[in-house]
Order: C-alpha cells, then structure tokens, then sequence
C-alpha cells in the first residue's frame, strides 16, 4: 500500500514502549506496526510548511523567504534566552510570541548520549524528551515564562551539555545516570531569579523507544541525495527511522518533504 504526503515530525504516545505515528494529510501510520515490514520511501517535491510552495526547504520544515519572516522560526525558538515577550518587546509578531513565551516553561536534565540540559513549554512533556530520544529525563526548574527558562538553560550549561550525540542516540550507548544527584549538583548554578522554581521533590521519567536492532554505525538518509530508499525498518527512537542496512532517516530532519511511502 503506498501513502503519500508532506513529512512533519511524527506524533508520539508516552507508554511502553513509546507509539509512534506519522500524519499526512489524509492519512496516518501506526509506525510501531511496520517494525520489520519492508519500506519505499521516495522523495516527490518540497512543501514549505508555512507558505505550502515547492521550494527548496532551508531549515525547519520552511523555506528560506519564509525562515528569515514568520515568528515560529525567530531566533528566540533555539536560543530561549532571547525572548523579549515578557517586556512587551516585538521580535517579530507580538502577539504570537506572547502566546507561546508567555506560558509556563520547563528547564530539564534528558540522557540521551550523555547528561543535557534542555528547555521546552511545560505542555511539550514528556514529547520533548521522546523527540531527543532520552531513555531518562528530569524537571529541574518551572518557570512562568520562555525568558527565565532560556536564563537558566545558559547558566546550566556551562556545567552540563547542551546536545544531543545522535549517532551515540541512536547507538544506544547510553549510560544511566542518577539525575536527581544531577539536579541538586546543578543547583548552585540556576540563576536567582529562578531559584524560587527549583523543583525539590520529583523523581525520573523513563523512556522506552520501539527498537529490534539498534545501527553499530548508522549512515543517515539525505532526500535530496538519495530521493528513492527501500529498506526493513527495525526501529524507531528520538524522531529517526532505523532499518536493518544501518541507514537511519531524521523525520524532523525532513520536515517540508513531500513523500510517497510504500510498505510491502
């Protein structure tokens, strides 16, 4: 049966193990059940997510014209610390970046390939940590607004991490850590403006990803280099594909992709 649409980042479901579904348009795939099913995946046109043109995606699902002018792809998305809406301050569209700024923001340690310190709204937990495929995660400060997340994230990680390894990811050559001893170690270093949310009392959320065989050296799966793959999916963990022939392929990645998907 083949199925065809524009590719966004799969929707999730936190159980054990983690559910994951891919949503077109008109369709959806229930990716847990064609675990060892053979799978097309081929390459059709560019569908920015935003303006909807075939144009070559730049990064985050959106074209470049569209990347440099809508406020979902403002500088202050990756780098929280640059908010300005909690001072009444337009980067791009004020009442946009209100609505989401504006909410109540959550600082995390995740293990993914190591020890990280991430930031993301609070509703985004647990699907933050299943996006970067942490197989353990912790809250460690909540905060009413993406500024003082974005503080807090800068003072933390000059003591701990801020990426994820996605080879190690994907690898799964993890090693458990005790983030509660993590939390309280990083404590001293939260900036004072949002020590009164130190979280005191919580314990780890553990994550497990729908995978049969983890890559030993996975190679990554480019469209516009490769715009036709078949193979046997054998796993999926973070926002990857994993198949049998070590090829791993990033749906976020690809977010903006239009794709025909076969599956045997």
């Amino acid at each position: 049966m083949t199925y065809q649409g524009v590719l966004t980042k799969m929707e999730t479901e936190f159980s054990q193990p983690i559910q994951y579904y891919l949503v077109f348009e008109n369709d959806f795939l229930s990716m847990n059940q064609l675990l060892d099913k053979t799978i097309t995946i081929q390459f059709v046109k560019y569908q920015c997510l935003n303006c909807s043109l075939d144009k070559p995606i730049y990064r985050q699902g959106f074209c470049k014209s569209c990347f440099f002018d809508i406020p979902q792809a403002a500088d202050w998305i990756m780098r929280p610390e640059l908010s300005t809406a909690h001072l009444d301050q337009e980067d791009r569209d004020l009442e946009y970046e209100k609505k989401v700024q504006l909410q109540p923001h959550v600082v995390y340690l995740a293990n993914s390939s190591s020890v990280k310190v991430g930031v993301t709204r609070k509703s985004q937990i647990p699907t933050r940590w299943i996006d970067q495929g942490a197989h353990e995660a912790i809250e460690i400060v909540e905060v009413p607004n993406r500024y003082l997340a974005g503080i807090t994230e800068v003072a933390l990680k000059d003591y701990v991490s801020d990426k994820t390894n996605w080879r190690t990811m994907l690898k799964n050559e993890v090693v458990d850590e005790n983030l509660v001893e993590w939390r309280e170690k990083l404590k001293q270093y939260i900036p004072k403006e949002a020590l009164d949310y130190f979280i005191q009392n919580n314990t780890e959320t553990n994550l497990e990803f729908p995978v049969l065989q983890y890559p030993v050296k996975p190679k990554s799966l480019n469209l516009d280099k490769t715009p036709t793959y078949k193979g046997v999916l054998k796993g999926i963990k973070g926002q990857y594909l994993i198949f049998e022939d070590q090829t791993v392929f990033n749906i976020r990645g690809s977010e903006g992709y239009v794709v025909g998907i076969d599956i045997e």
